[in-house]
Parts: structure tokens; sequence; C-alpha cells
């Protein structure tokens, strides 16, 4: 089969490789849309420590039944299913706490082990989740990024009726604003410096969106109940902790360097009353955001923008290193 390769950081290309072999309680599955996430450039860059080379990546993927293991039940060829990559070990600490994002043995398809950038791809059967007919390719491989998003929304557990300040208008922002609304907030307002995306980002419901936390401050007698930093950029930070008003609760939900710090005065926490949360990944989340694409809570359309064929990935990379469009995917069937 044909497979994107990741021999080693800054070296990649499409290889012949051997087809998967099927374990009993597998699947073997034809990708048919591969999003390319933040994630898969850290691990191009080498700066995603899990990673072990070589490696193809592809961790946000729906596609086609091809084969089922033997001891498998419940899925059948031709099956169409999205696939949560999470690979928890279920006897760790974490795991017994019911923490498995935190698994101290994590893994995950196409981040710790071969994925989805590929012809064929072997996943454990209980990882993946049947789609309707109607649901299309695009959709289903939404529905990995969209139960990050559900995650975070449950860490967060805004109070019904909330003010809500996202940073960043990238496909996670736009997943977060069309989110909340389900979650809580009675108003979402948006900060990125991209006229684009500031379009974007008020077509799918933003009250407000601005290209500076300044912007949004100087017409506010307080900041906001909640903010989410969704961009993994320090810059982003800051302007999240900034937007918060006294009691207020952050997000931090992009990936940032391991180096970076949150500009947070120790005082202020305490005098404020500050929260800070985290959010890491999917955490049981696969099959609420499943429901939410279902109900057409995402607007599907607008958030994937581009889609290449395999060979073509390194073009899928200059447009989301570029920041182009919103959501880029691959499809491996395309010649």
């Amino acid at each position: 089969m044909r497979a994107l390769v990741i021999s080693r950081p800054g070296q990649f290309e499409v290889e012949t490789v051997p087809d998967p072999t099927l374990a009993p309680d597998e699947l073997i599955v034809a990708p048919k849309a591969v999003g390319v996430c933040g994630t898969d450039l850290h691990i191009l860059d080498g700066h995603f420590p899990p990673a072990v080379y070589p490696l193809i990546p592809g961790h946000e993927f729906a596609g086609e039944v091809v084969a089922v293991g033997n001891e498998v039940e419940g899925l059948s060829v031709g099956d169409r299913v999205a696939v949560d990559p999470s690979l928890f070990c279920g006897h760790c600490p974490y795991c017994r706490r019911q923490r498995g994002n935190l698994c101290v043995n994590w893994g995950a398809i196409g981040d710790t082990v071969n994925g989805a950038f590929a012809e064929y791809v072997p996943i454990p059967a209980r990882n993946a989740y049947r789609l309707t007919e109607e649901m299309t390719w695009g959709a289903g491989a939404l529905v990995e990024p969209l139960s990050c998003v559900v995650h975070g929304l449950r860490r967060l557990e805004m109070a019904a009726g909330s003010e809500l300040l996202i940073i960043g208008a990238g496909t996670i922002g736009l997943l977060l604003l069309q989110s909340a609304s389900r979650s809580g907030a009675a108003a979402v307002d948006v900060v990125d410096p991209a006229a684009s995306r500031r379009e974007i980002a008020k077509a799918l419901g933003a009250r407000t969106a601005a290209a500076s936390i300044e912007e949004l401050l100087d017409n506010r007698t307080i900041g906001y109940e909640y903010s989410i930093e969704a961009t993994g950029v320090p810059a982003a930070a800051t302007a999240a902790v900034a937007g918060l008003c006294r009691g207020g609760t952050m997000l931090v939900f992009g990936v940032a360097p391991a180096e970076a710090r949150l500009p947070l005065s120790q005082f202020s926490v305490y005098n404020d009353e500050i929260t800070v949360l985290g959010s890491m990944a999917v955490l049981n989340t696969f099959e609420p955001a499943l429901r939410l694409m279902e109900a057409g809570a995402i607007q599907v359309d607008a958030m994937v923008t581009h889609t290449y064929a395999l060979q073509d990935f390194s073009r899928a990379i200059e447009a989301v290193r570029a920041r182009e469009g919103l959501k880029v995917q691959v499809d491996p069937s395309l010649c």
C-alpha cells in the first residue's frame, strides 16, 4: 500500500509499505478523509516526544471498513466509521482513576503507532464509531478534533448564560465557538489577527470578532467570565489572561512549546480568584462529539476548505503552515 512515512524529523515521503495485518480484535479501515492537525506539524518537526520514527501519521480520520477480525462483533465490511485514536493502557494509576487521557503509557493512532495517512490502517474495533450514510467523510474526520473540544468544554463547566472569550479563530477556535452555546455560553467573542477568519467567526455565531483583546476590553466595564486559549501561541495565552474578569476561568487548550510560561501574577490568582485549567486530548467524548455532528451543530462546509491527495501531502502541510483556509484534509483514496 501507499503511505506517508516520516523517517525522521523533517524528512517524509510517500512510500510503498507492506499492507497491515489484521488482529482478531481489530478492523482494517481504508481512510477517506484525514485531517492535518497541529500535532502532525509537531511530529514532522520532531517536537512531539511520544512519537517514534519511522511513523505514518494521521489521527483525525474517517473511512470504510475493509476487513474485520474474527473476534469483532457489531461491525462489518463496508461500514462507514470515524475513529477515536486514543490508546490507553487501562491499568496505570490514571486509567484506574478514569483519567485515561493522562495515561502513563499514553498512545494514539497516528501519534505513537502508524496512522491514517495511508491506504489502509489497522485499528482496535472498540475505537470505531459508525457514521450515518448522510454524514460526509470530511465531517467524520472532524469528529476527532470536535471530541477534544467537547472534553475542553466539559473541563470549563461554564454556567448557563455566561460570556466566553476565545483567542484564535482557526479550526479549533471555530469548533469551540460553534459548540459553546450548547455548553452554557450566552455570547461568544473571538480574537484573531486575520480579517478573513474574523469574518468566518462572525458568520458562525460570534457576537463580536476583533483583531486584539484591547479592542474588546475598551468597550467593556469588566473582562470575561471565561476565556479559552485555542492556538498554542504564547501571545494568545497572554491575551486570554488579560481578558478575564475577577473570578474568571481560563482554559489552556492550544498546544504550546514546553518552555512557554503563562503570564500570571501569583497575587492576582489569589486576590482575583482566577482559575486556570488545562485540556488534554480526548476523554470519553467521542460519542458526544459524534452526536453534536449528527445534530448539525458544526457547519462542516465552512470548516473543511482544502482536500489533497496523498501524493500532495507536502502541499497540504504548506497550506496549514501558511494558515490558508481552515481545516486541511487528505484523502488517501485519491490518485
